[in-house]
């Protein structure tokens, strides 16, 4: 039988041997580490492929306005001075039929969404617009008609007509871009012709100032004449549009936004079946749920979105009342006020959606056929039946002086002769009432979400508001017809 051989190693092989273990130990870490700093980063090697096949599908737009002749002869001096005479005799010598016309033109950036031309850019890139111009990446042009605007979300579309197929670029998800995704913008910046840049998603759901906002932020430098370009993703699909950028100075500081895909695919399918959009309407004025409105009307948590008035629309037919709280719409929890006003306005016009309201600390459901936000004519509020008694002395309370309206006051404030209320006198400006911007000339309609005629209403809704445990009241304040719901403290 043989026998193992026992092998034995001088301290130099030995040494050697675990420089070598060592060595090749470190190598393997190394890799592992690139493999996953590479993973995290998700960084392309280079975006000259990407940038590469989506190309032929951006443009650059040229729009021209033909700016109006003036008939002053008149120079900008100020008026009365002794060279004005002057100045209008030599205005029109040498000028007599005035200033002539003349073009004026913008540049922008845009890109095609289908082969047989269609193609996507901000509305404020050919508002105004006389002609329009589609410059390729190729080097060809081609004449543009515009097919329909949307300034809420500063989309328009417009259509060219080609002889050939035209490279066009799809629509992604927006709602599946991370922050931390890398994206690419391209477009038109400063009139320079097609520029690439990239950068990642800084931040998602972006608001600036409209109801439909949906805005992904980017630092991917973004400048004039960017505008309507698109924003990639690394799969070669359309996730924003260039849109607008936060800057002191006018240039890119890092801050771009571009209008989530999701919102403008939306919006260009509208635009390109019926040349304008057609958004669902409720009919309802809403105000956000705070948290010390949730407090006043017992809710274990602010959400949701509290109807301030409801004019004469579908929400009225469906039985809506100013007070509910709106905690879902069509199947879907309702976060707040611009959650809702988004995924109403994105719903069909003319479909039934189940509506959940809370009302006197109780859920219930309504069914509400939607209107056309477009269509929805502007609805004068209904006076209150019950007439305010004349009661012409004034209190303080809560921070404020106030008084039960009467003829000489509605007639003050502008108020429809059947409205009941309390009219705000002045303001203690160390009261909350101040902070929370309650004013002289206020008027305070409901407590409690119950009407008030008189102070002894008020004081009512408060003792009530104590015996249930509560910190605060609701108040539901008008200021020049237009409504919101406020939370103030009540003595203990």
């Amino acid at each position: 039988m043989t026998q193992a051989r026992a092998v034995t190693f001088t301290p130099q092989e030995t040494r050697a041997r675990w420089r070598m273990m060592f060595v090749a130990l470190m190598g393997a870490f190394a890799l592992m580490f690139q493999s996953i700093a590479a993973e995290a980063r998700g960084a392309p090697e280079s975006f000259a492929d990407l940038a590469e096949k989506v190309s032929p599908a951006v443009v650059n737009i040229t729009t021209t306005t033909v700016v109006e002749a003036s008939t002053d002869p008149s120079p900008i001096v100020p008026e009365g001075s002794p060279f004005e005479d002057f100045f209008r005799d030599f205005m029109e010598r040498n000028n007599p039929g005035g200033q002539a016309p003349r073009r004026s033109q913008a540049l922008g950036s845009g890109f095609v969404i289908s082969e047989d031309g269609y193609i996507v850019t901000n509305n404020h890139v050919i508002d105004g617009a006389d002609e329009i111009e589609i410059e390729f990446f190729e080097g060809f042009t081609l004449p543009a008609k515009l097919i329909g605007t949307d300034p809420t979300t500063d989309i328009a579309v417009l259509k060219v007509e080609s002889d050939k197929p035209l490279t066009f670029v799809p629509f992604g998800d927006s709602d599946a871009a991370r922050v931390g995704d890398w994206v690419m913008a391209m477009g038109n910046p400063l009139g320079q012709g097609f520029s690439v840049s990239a950068g990642i998603v800084s931040q998602r759901g972006r608001a600036l100032s409209g109801a439909y906002d949906d805005y992904i932020q980017t630092d991917a430098a973004i400048n004039r004449g960017n505008s309507g370009g698109p924003l990639f993703n690394m799969d070669g699909q359309v996730i924003g549009v260039n849109t607008a950028i936060l800057s002191p100075n006018g240039g890119s500081i890092g801050i771009g936004f571009s209008m989530a895909s999701n919102v403008v695919s939306k919006v260009v399918d509208q635009l390109k079946e019926y040349g304008e959009t057609r958004r669902g309407w409720l009919g309802v004025r809403i105000q956000d749920v705070t948290d010390d409105v949730a407090e006043a009307m017992g809710m274990d948590a602010a959400k949701g979105a509290l109807v301030t008035d409801v004019p004469e629309g579908p929400s009225k037919e469906a039985g809506i009342a100013s007070g509910d709280v709106i905690l879902s719409f069509d199947g879907k929890d309702v976060g707040d006020t611009r959650e809702l006003v988004r995924t109403v306005g994105e719903t069909e016009v003319g479909k039934a959606v189940r509506v959940v309201v809370l009302r006197d600390g109780k859920t219930k459901t309504l069914m509400v056929t939607l209107g056309r936000r477009e269509d929805a004519e502007s609805t004068a509020f209904p006076a209150d039946d019950d007439a305010a008694p004349q009661v012409p002395e004034a209190i303080e309370m809560m921070g404020l002086k106030l008084q039960p309206l009467d003829d000489t006051l509605r007639e003050q404030l502008g108020i429809s002769s059947g409205t009941t209320g309390l009219a705000v006198l002045d303001v203690d400006e160390t009261s909350e009432a101040y902070t929370k911007g309650l004013r002289a000339g206020d008027v305070i309609t409901e407590a409690g979400q119950q009407k008030i005629a008189s102070l002894s209403d008020l004081e009512a809704r408060i003792e009530e508001a104590k015996d249930a445990g509560r910190k605060t009241v609701l108040l539901l304040v008008r200021r020049a017809g237009e409504p919101r719901f406020v939370a103030l403290g009540v003595d203990e």
